[in-house]
């Protein structure tokens, strides 16, 4: 008896600035090897400790545009005057594989995921407090007083759209943040539709008459 190989889940995780998104989802990523991540498109300056191919792909704006006009992003978004993009091509190659992909986007990003694909799982990170968001950013040592001042007002608009995700998690304690991320993922792998694709033959061989 065989298994059908599943088309996989897509996730998108959004969370303002700070948040501890990016940590997270590499840690869920790295215990979960049926799990992939999106590399976006981005037209902001890499920064230090970060590279091209891993973090992001950092192109021009002419490049993303370019590509934009062309129908080459499954969803885009323009954050902090840098513009974002996770490509087609390659989300379709990994769900056709087989592999559960999350998206690391902000609101608007997921929300054109939702259009697109209603069966998405949409994921809200939520920070404790606004003074512990803060801190994180002020201790990144990455940004002066007036970015951080800009972060935090974008935090409280990206927070506005937290009742548009189907799961929130709050990242007070990293590790219970990972274990409830995780708990998504698989309440996600286990819905009737997945399982259906997942274990067609079986349900084949146990309802033949």
């Amino acid at each position: 008896m065989t298994v059908s190989k599943p088309f996989g889940c897509l996730f998108t995780v959004s969370a303002p600035s700070g948040a501890g998104k990016t940590s997270l989802v590499r840690a869920l990523i790295g215990a979960d090897h049926k799990l992939r991540v999106s590399v976006s498109h981005t037209t902001r300056s890499i920064r230090p400790g970060e590279t091209d191919g891993i973090n992001y792909h950092f192109v021009s704006r002419e490049q993303f545009t370019s590509a934009q006009t062309r129908g080459e992003f499954f969803e885009s978004a323009e954050v902090f005057g840098n513009l974002y993009g996770t490509s087609q091509q390659q989300v379709e190659s990994l769900l056709a594989e087989g592999f559960d992909v999350i998206l690391e986007i902000d609101w608007q990003g997921a929300r054109q995921v939702r259009e697109r694909l209603p069966n998405s799982c949409a994921i809200f990170i939520l920070p404790p407090s606004l003074e512990t968001l803060r801190h994180r950013l002020t201790s990144r040592g990455q940004d002066d007083e007036s970015t951080i001042n800009r972060r935090m007002a974008e935090a409280q608009s990206e927070l506005a759209h937290w009742a548009e995700a189907d799961y929130l998690v709050l990242n007070n304690n990293f590790d219970d943040a990972l274990k409830d991320l995780q708990a998504v993922v698989q309440s996600q792998r286990l819905r009737r539709d997945i399982q259906a694709q997942t274990l067609a033959n079986v349900l084949d061989d146990l309802l033949k008459t």
